[in-house]
């Protein structure tokens, strides 16, 4: 069900996540609203490609 590549995505989300909470609280808070910013952004391309692959197969 899940392949490697689909757990690269989720790594990239969960690390945009907490360095975007680690900037929020240590004061720097646009910095951490611009990195959180990339969560969804991450997830959208990660949905995408996904969608690619299963899109690809049906053609096949």
């Amino acid at each position: 069900m899940f392949k490697k590549s689909d757990f690269f995505f989720l790594l990239a989300v969960m690390i945009s996540f907490f360095v975007s909470g680690y900037l929020w609280f240590n004061g720097q808070r646009m910095e951490g609203i611009f990195t959180a910013i990339w969560v969804p952004s991450i997830l959208g391309f990660g949905i995408y490609f996904k969608l690619m692959v299963l899109g690809a197969k049906d053609d096949g």
